[in-house]
């Protein structure tokens, strides 16, 4: 996801040296702005098999800035903000060398402290890192929480879980690591990295394509590949080891080798998902060369990576284009400097009654952030709220739900907040 955005970066002069590499490993130079779609341009992606949705761009946006919501904490590289629903009133930040910090949600913190620190097992690099924290919706009974990095020699991605030793322990033992499941990584970007609970009680965990660029080896479509893909497993059975398919998974119990695992398919760098009130999964799918995409994410759907970047078409080798592919509810061009889609989160906070309702994302490499109203299953509306909010690599909610951003070049935790 990042390292497209190092062309906009550096007109901006806006990135570290030490983070440039970082940047520069998630796809390639472009820009993004919102596209305006006709009818004309609907049918024509109709009659490609995908799904036809109206895309259009409203004039009047909620006003909304940033903040600096602990103005005296620094973070080195964020990439995730959550809490545990421990009753307590604590928060987590991830930072992507390997530690996982906790603090008091409060804009007066002056201090952390170390709740995990994995940076022995992680491969940390561009992209690479740990990059995902989930806590188990009975941490408070089990002290279970899972994450999601990446490690070398082997270069792999890891799943795993952790065990606090009880609720409010303030530090957890790296040798409480029991892990799920692991797979190859071809390459050094393309990722993936977040792992959430769904309202079903599964775990769902993103994945990318492998990395390089266009999708080589056509991971997204392969369906027996863990890559370009969203997973579903249920982490309170034991039928796999340390997980369990979900009866209900698109490829359960299947004879062709599909991958079990997969809940969709089709995505090429699904950094950030997230899931709204009415249990819809939202992803932000980073672009290759011309397109960042919003997508609602369903059971078995088929999101056209590599065979289409966005509505258009990419790349149909060894794959004749099937039906039904799903297009996304909202789409932008690399055109205005917007080339690297963060994913974010519909807002259910009181704090902005504006915004209640939408999807919240951003542009890691142009800053900008919008609110995307979903109009139906076909249509959407899309608002710039903040011009330029800095490196926003994820967005996550405390425990009433208010919205936080994480400025990954900065190392800040920035909150929404009216004007």
């Amino acid at each position: 996801m990042f390292s497209k955005a190092i062309y906009a970066l550096l007109v901006s002069l806006v990135a570290t040296a030490g983070f440039s590499w970082f940047v520069w490993s998630l796809c390639q130079p472009g820009g993004t702005t919102a596209v305006a779609q006709t009818a004309e341009t609907m049918d024509n992606v109709e009659e490609a098999g995908i799904l036809p949705t109206l895309f259009t761009t409203a004039k009047e946006a909620p006003s909304v800035r940033t903040v600096n919501a602990y103005p005296k904490l620094t973070f080195e590289s964020p990439v995730e903000y959550t809490y545990a629903n421990d009753g307590t009133n604590r928060v987590f930040v991830v930072e992507q060398e390997g530690r996982i910090r906790v603090f008091d949600n409060n804009p007066a913190a002056t201090s952390t402290q170390t709740y995990l620190d994995i940076r022995k097992n992680v491969g940390y690099g561009g992209e690479m890192g740990l990059l995902g924290l989930a806590f188990h919706p009975k941490f408070k009974e089990n002290g279970f929480f899972f994450v999601n990095y990446t490690k070398n020699n082997p270069r792999e991605t890891v799943v795993s879980r952790f065990k606090a030793s009880s609720t409010d322990a303030s530090q957890v033992d790296p040798k409480s690591e029991v892990i799920l499941f692991k797979f190859k990584q071809p390459y050094s970007n393309h990722n993936g990295g977040k792992v959430l609970f769904g309202p079903d009680g599964y775990l769902y965990v993103s994945t990318g394509d492998g990395g390089s660029g266009g999708d080589p080896q056509n991971n997204g479509q392969d369906r027996s590949s863990w890559l370009g893909k969203i997973l579903r497993v249920d982490v309170n059975s034991t039928q796999k080891g340390n997980y369990g398919i979900p009866a209900d998974n698109p490829f359960a119990n299947n004879k062709e080798g599909l991958r079990e695992e997969i809940y969709a398919y089709g995505l090429r760098n699904p950094w950030r998902v997230s899931f709204d009130e009415k249990g819809q999964l939202w992803a932000g799918d980073v672009g290759q060369n011309e397109i960042e995409e919003v997508d609602i994410v369903t059971k078995g759907g088929n999101y056209g990576w590599r065979i289409k970047e966005g509505k258009e078409d990419y790349n149909d080798k060894n794959n004749p284009t099937p039906k039904n592919l799903i297009g996304p509810i909202w789409e932008y061009s690399h055109r205005n400097g917007d080339v690297s889609i963060t994913g974010g989160l519909v807002y259910r906070g009181q704090q902005i009654p504006a915004l209640r309702g939408k999807y919240v994302y951003a542009d890691y490499a142009s800053g900008r952030v919008w609110a995307l109203t979903q109009n139906g299953t076909k249509t959407a509306t899309n608002q710039e709220v903040v011009e330029r909010a800095g490196s926003i690599s994820a967005f996550g909610e405390d425990q009433k739900h208010e919205m936080y951003l994480c400025d990954l070049g900065a190392g800040k935790i920035l909150k929404l907040a009216e004007k």
